[in-house]
């Protein structure tokens, strides 16, 4: 039973926060909605941010066991992520705009990092380059995904977000390529 409603309150949050902002949801929404009492909900979770917390750290893990295994192309490591993000449009905006935005940069770093970090591991190249070389390159492309992930978020996603990366990737194509041979130059 506990597990049940453990994941009778998660569901209700969510479903709540696909339809209003964080701020706007309180204990006592979530528990008449789930139809449980106060001493359960605090059973499970500290308070709404522990909530949160605790949602987003399963869905980070969900995304990097699943999401992004089959990446060909740095192109599609990035798709997965903004798939991920406007799949689930309306909670991010929320979370995105709320007092609990540090715990979601966190997450979605993570999420990057990961998306990066499964790319580059499927390339040839990068068993010949130091690991401080690979770990700066994977920094490197991180920052820029979470850069435009967070410039897309704060315009309230209203662009295409994959076009624009499609393009970013055109224009810049083969810059990843010249700067791991050039790792690989260097500690050959």
């Amino acid at each position: 039973m506990p597990t049940f409603t453990k994941a009778a309150i998660k569901a209700t949050f969510i479903s709540l926060l696909n339809k209003k902002p964080l701020n706007k949801i309180t204990v006592k929404e979530i528990v008449e909605e789930c139809g449980i009492n106060r001493n359960s909900f605090y059973y499970h979770f500290d308070d709404i941010p522990s909530l949160l917390e605790e949602i987003l750290v399963e869905e980070a893990d969900r995304f990097v066991a699943t999401e992004t295994d089959n990446n060909t192309s740095v192109y599609e490591s990035l798709i997965s992520v903004i798939d991920y993000a406007f799949s689930n449009k309306s909670v991010i905006q929320h979370i995105y705009n709320s007092a609990n935005r540090t715990t979601f940069d966190v997450y979605l770093n993570r999420i990057c990092t990961h998306a990066i970090k499964s790319y580059f591991d499927k390339l040839e190249i990068t068993k010949n380059i130091a690991e401080d070389d690979l770990d700066a390159m994977i920094m490197y492309y991180k920052c820029q995904l979470v850069g435009f992930i967070i410039d897309w978020l704060g315009g309230g996603m209203k662009y295409d977000l994959k076009i624009k990366m499609k393009r970013i990737c055109e224009l810049f194509e083969g810059s990843m390529e010249s700067a791991l041979d050039r790792c690989t130059k260097i500690n050959a």
